[in-house]
Formats: C-alpha cells, sequence, structure tokens
C-alpha cells in the first residue's frame, strides 16, 4: 500500500526494495515516530507516522484517497501535536498540497530534502 501510494503519488518507482523499506518501517521510523494504521475488512488502506512536532509519512491507498482516512489520521497526529506540525510533501504530489492546504497547513519553505532527489515542499500546521 505504502509502495503504490508513492509511486502514484511521485511518478516515481520506489528505490529501496521491499526488505529494505521494511526494515526501515520496523526498526528505523518506529524509534522516532507514533505509526498509526487505519483498517478496512482487515485490509491496510492508510497509515500515518508523527510525533509531537513531525509528521513523516502519510499514505493512503490508492483506492481509498477522498473517504476521509487521511483526515482522520491527520487530525489523530494534530491531537498528540505540540499545537504545531510540520513536513515535507513532494511538490510533484499536488493531491497532497490540496490536502494539506485544506487541512489548514501552510508553506514555510521549499528544497530537495528527500533522497528521491525531487523539488519538495515543506508545510507548517499551527493550532488556533
Amino acid at each position: 500500500m505504502w509502495r503504490e501510494s508513492k509511486e502514484r503519488a511521485i511518478g516515481q518507482k520506489e528505490m529501496h526494495n521491499m526488505e529494505s523499506h521494511l526494515y526501515f518501517l520496523n526498526h528505523i521510523l518506529r524509534e522516532q515516530y507514533q505509526i498509526e494504521l487505519a483498517l478496512m475488512d482487515e485490509r491496510v488502506v492508510g497509515m500515518i507516522a508523527y510525533n509531537e512536532t513531525e509528521i513523516s509519512q502519510l499514505y493512503i491507498h490508492v483506492d481509498y484517497q477522498g473517504l476521509g482516512i487521511g483526515r482522520t489520521l491527520l487530525d489523530k497526529a494534530k491531537e498528540q501535536s505540540t499545537g504545531r506540525l510540520t513536513l515535507y510533501t513532494f511538490d510533484v504530489n499536488k493531491n497532497a498540497q490540496r490536502f494539506y492546504e485544506q487541512n489548514g497547513f501552510k508553506i514555510i519553505g521549499r528544497g530537495y530534502e528527500n533522497e528521491e532527489n525531487l523539488p519538495d515542499i515543506q508545510y507548517e500546521w499551527v493550532s488556533e
């Protein structure tokens, strides 16, 4: 789900093999972030990795986008935050940009802060 969603969003094949990706998810990501999964009929349809100041990953299965799953996961991260969250998304991912902007995030930076070497956008949400 994660790999397919990312590949579809950025138009680029995942550079890491499945074993490396699973190691990252189970060992590296879990050390720094809370990971929440969204399930439907016992199938993973979404995931978010966040801590109290940052969202590292948010992916929704391509067949389940637009159903409110992403907003539900995002709201959970907002509730657990310090009142401020930052995240990066790829410049090419226009759907993600619309989603974050509709959910109160504002652009605070641009760059190439990723191993895919694609232009990215840094967003920030501040509780009102």
